[in-house]
């Protein structure tokens, strides 16, 4: 009897066990819609069989193939798909993944060249991130926004001294191909090396070898340390292009809410445009002026509201952007530079005729414009530059009407002559920007006239001798311009004074 009792107690023991075990390691039941490929395009695809798919739901395909609801049917859903859908065929299986498209966002991304997906594309490993977010969110609200009220120093005189940007701001640049839009974005990147502004370039449908000497002119000047590259080739899918320029502002506005400044760059909005046209038009989508859909406008105007600068109790970070779109002919009156310009508050213009003559960087001050950035101005630019902008136009007419004429009254011809050295102080080599009191001090001194008797073939080395001359002898003149400080009688006296004895070789 006491070995049976025994038996039955090791039972008892175990079944209790048993029962603990399975207790504890016991799975919800779960589940899981999947659909099948009712037809494959380049990029895209129309799934069916998932009734309660959502709009911009990840899905997964079959063979690895990730993309993005982008169509909600009756019947089917249309799918942008972000890698080649080569193996993919009428009957592969999709499955839901029960997120909305999404990308990792945190301070790791600093220095990272990404793909869309924010999947790396450089050799340092994999992106280690704080946490992800959706590539579209709602921008912030009108009450949540400050007044743009702090510059953003690009370093070209051109734009600091006659269209500034503000931080928050939206300047769109435009201009021809091959006129230095993207060389601009550049320098301004460059720029806020030591500024505390990241900067995140967006490239979109560009050329590998062109985003690689990108890549490579940010890391020879350092920039690379407070900058992050998102790229999509020409070769990659149009879903991926579409998607780039909403992740890098979703990547840009986790430091924006982290009350930090943040400069986007968006190279370009045309390719952009036209990867959204093909993708519409493939998921049959009605075609309307250019064959762009009907809310085209929508697609920019909801990417570019996200940049603005935040109140303090949001955080006080500011998103810049900086959109570049590729005009044709110098045509500014087609369908996407209007659209861009309509939600952008200014545009600077880069003119291939300008680009021709060696005027670089070549933009056309006539037809650029700040709505907001003049309300950031520092007050030296104010006292410095107030009246060039005015002049330097009144120069260009001038110039062009005097080539009818061989005789010209002394007063227009000293206006010309002083226009030409202006347009030459307007000049400035790539990968040199300056700082704001050497651009103070280089527009005073042709302003007031130091310059007109000095010939326009040595106003570059005139200008090397103020800049050098600002930083050995006027470092005091310069923190109180770069403070904010007006500009009195005695410091203009002094810029001018040590200008006069740089140009004399004293």
């Amino acid at each position: 009897m006491n070995n049976k009792e025994n038996l039955n107690e090791l039972l008892s023991e175990a079944f209790t066990s048993f029962d603990k075990t399975v207790n504890e390691f016991r799975f919800e039941p779960s589940i899981h819609e999947t659909g099948w490929v009712k037809s494959v395009g380049r990029g895209i695809a129309l799934i069916e069989g998932l009734p309660n798919v959502e709009s911009e739901e990840l899905v997964m395909l079959e063979g690895g193939v990730s993309g993005m609801v982008f169509n909600l049917d009756r019947d089917e859903a249309g799918v942008i798909l972000f890698s080649e859908s080569d193996d993919l065929h009428a009957g592969s299986s999709v499955k839901r993944t029960g997120r909305v498209m999404d990308v990792p966002v945190g301070d790791a991304l600093i220095g990272r060249v990404l793909d869309a997906t924010a999947g790396p594309l450089d050799s340092l490993g994999p992106v280690s991130a704080v946490e992800k977010r959706p590539i579209e969110r709602d921008a912030p609200a009108i009450m949540d926004r400050d007044p743009v009220s702090v510059p953003l120093q690009t370093g070209l005189k051109v734009i600091d001294a006659l269209i500034p940007i503000g931080r928050g701001q939206r300047e769109l640049i435009l201009g021809d191909r091959q006129t230095g839009k993207s060389a601009l974005a550049l320098d301004a990147i460059i720029n806020q090396k030591g500024r505390d502004v990241i900067c995140v370039y967006c490239a979109i449908g560009q050329r590998s070898s062109s985003v690689a000497k990108f890549i490579e002119d940010l890391r020879r000047h350092e920039a690379m340390e407070h900058s992050l590259v998102i790229s999509t080739a020409g070769e990659d899918p149009p879903g991926m292009k579409f998607i780039a320029p909403y992740a890098a502002t979703t990547i840009a506005e986790y430091f924006m809410e982290q009350g930090r400044d943040v400069l986007i760059i968006y190279d370009d909005l045309t390719n952009h445009a036209i990867a959204y046209r093909e993708l519409s038009l493939l998921l049959r989508r009605p075609p309307g002026r250019e064959a762009f859909p009907g809310d085209i406008f929508y697609i920019h105007s909801r990417l570019l509201e996200r940049s603005t600068h935040l109140k303090k109790e949001r955080g006080g970070g500011s998103l810049t952007s900086l959109p570049i779109v590729a005009t044709e002919a110098q045509n500014v009156s087609a369908y996407i530079p209007t659209n861009i310009i309509s939600i952008t508050d200014g545009q600077i213009y880069l003119s291939p005729d300008l680009f021709q003559k060696g005027i670089l960087p070549a933009v056309d001050v006539g037809k650029s414009v700040s709505r907001v950035g003049g309300k950031t101005q520092l007050p030296a630019y104010r006292a410095v530059a107030g009246n060039l902008r005015l002049a330097y136009s009144q120069f260009e007419e001038l110039e062009k009407f005097a080539r009818f004429s061989t005789r010209l009254d002394e007063q227009t011809r000293k206006t010309i002559e002083r226009g030409r050295r202006v347009r030459e102080v307007l000049k400035q080599d790539q990968y040199t920007p300056l700082s704001v009191p050497e651009q103070i001090c280089v527009l005073l001194s042709v302003t007031e006239g130091l310059f007109d008797d000095i010939p326009v073939d040595t106003i570059d080395e005139t200008e090397d001798k103020i800049q050098a001359a600002v930083r050995t002898k006027l470092s005091d003149i310069g923190l109180k311009i770069e403070r904010g400080e007006k500009l009195g009688d005695e410091d203009k006296k002094a810029i001018l004074y040590a200008a006069k004895e740089a140009m004399t070789g004293m």
